[in-house]
């Protein structure tokens, strides 16, 4: 049940991915993309069971969400600092469902996932800037 689950989000992603080079794609669509590569990652890298990913998924939305509520505006130091708090008040709930180990490694696999996808972000910026520039004559 779970490699067929990790296989239908892969071949998701790998579709999606294939499309995401449209010219105009839709913003809503590409962080769904992004969103259930993300998932297949985690999933994948911690190895989750059924019965561990039912308890993770709603755990991991909450901690995603307040993460999200930390204001940009911050200065840096304490929007790290309110990033890193909400993280700790996490921890102990992963532990619960994954054990030490793994819901350590996860903090680690999240950022190694969002390091990942800016390179892939400036890669295909760069590369969309070289396609556009117009090509020099010499006269």
């Amino acid at each position: 049940m779970k490699r067929i689950l990790l296989f239908i989000i892969l071949l998701t992603g790998s579709i999606s991915f294939a499309h995401a080079q449209d010219n105009e794609p839709d913003p809503g669509k590409k962080v769904q993309k992004i969103q259930a590569l993300y998932v297949a990652y985690i999933s994948q890298q911690l190895n989750l069971t059924t019965a561990e990913a039912e308890k993770f998924w709603p755990l991991h939305n909450q901690f995603d969400g307040e993460l999200k509520t930390i204001g940009m505006d911050l200065p840096e130091l304490d929007r790290q600092q309110k990033l890193l708090d909400v993280k700790k008040r996490y921890q102990d709930r992963f532990v619960k469902i994954l054990g030490t180990g793994r819901a350590d490694n996860f903090f680690r696999l999240n950022t190694e996932f969002n390091k990942k996808l800016v390179d892939v972000m400036r890669q295909r910026r760069q590369q969309n800037n070289m396609n556009q520039r117009p090509l020099r004559r010499n006269n």
